[in-house]
């Protein structure tokens, strides 16, 4: 099974779509199986039952029940490198890879 990844900003439009589509990217040239999708934070709860992780644009605090990773950095490039290893774990601590 593939395993899901949320990306969400607050639009769930311009940032999550670049995001998600920059971490696909990244996932197949680390060979890892996952369905990348962008969506609003409003349906953020929604999405997020069976996904393996969470990536955030904007900063909440609000807990989650999957990791959650710094979208961030994939737009500024900056710790990209951790937060891609810590969505790998998360994918790979999931089962669905």
């Amino acid at each position: 099974m593939t395993a899901k990844v949320i990306v969400a900003c607050g639009s769930g439009v311009a940032t999550s779509q670049t995001v998600a589509s920059k971490v696909n990217r990244l996932l197949k040239e680390a060979r890892v199986d996952a369905d990348v999708q962008a969506v609003d934070l409003k349906s953020v709860d929604r999405h997020l039952t069976d996904a393996a992780a969470y990536i955030t644009i904007v900063r909440e605090n609000k807990p989650r029940s999957v990791p959650v990773i710094n979208g961030i950095a994939f737009l500024t490039g900056m710790g990209q490198d951790q937060e891609l290893a810590k969505l790998i774990e998360a994918i790979k601590a999931s089962g669905s890879n």
